[in-house]
């Protein structure tokens, strides 16, 4: 894998990380009564997180194969798990682990994997 191609999948990541942001302002709006000053500012945020997104996604797939990225959006499921116990105070199982961790090699091996193009032209 090329340097800038790396550089990419950082970014994609980060990406990643900010989208998995998403679950928690929806969450934590969705405690607040509807239509009060807080819930209309976290549903803003929201909104403002998944245009963000919505953007550099575009912008990243000139760079990065479909499949690839994708895979990569899978992490957010373990992204999900982590703020779930930080911000909810959400109790992890050993399944829930465990599968969080297939994600992540199944990510890794993914992302590490060669090109193949069709060449049939």
């Amino acid at each position: 894998m090329k340097h800038s191609e790396k550089r990419y999948y950082l970014y994609l990541h980060l990406l990643m990380l900010l989208m998995s942001f998403s679950g928690v302002v929806s969450k934590t709006a969705a405690a607040e009564s509807f239509l009060s000053l807080r819930w209309i500012l976290l549903y803003g945020l929201l909104l403002l997180i998944l245009a963000v997104y919505a953007v550099f996604w575009q912008q990243l797939l000139r760079h990065i194969m479909l499949s690839r990225a994708y895979a990569c959006k899978s992490v957010n499921v373990v992204w999900g798990m982590l703020w779930g116990v930080l911000f909810f105070h959400e109790r992890l199982t050993v399944k829930q682990l465990l599968a969080g961790v297939l994600v992540i090699a199944g990510v890794v091996l993914v992302a590490s994997g060669k090109e193949q193009h069709d060449n049939t032209d």
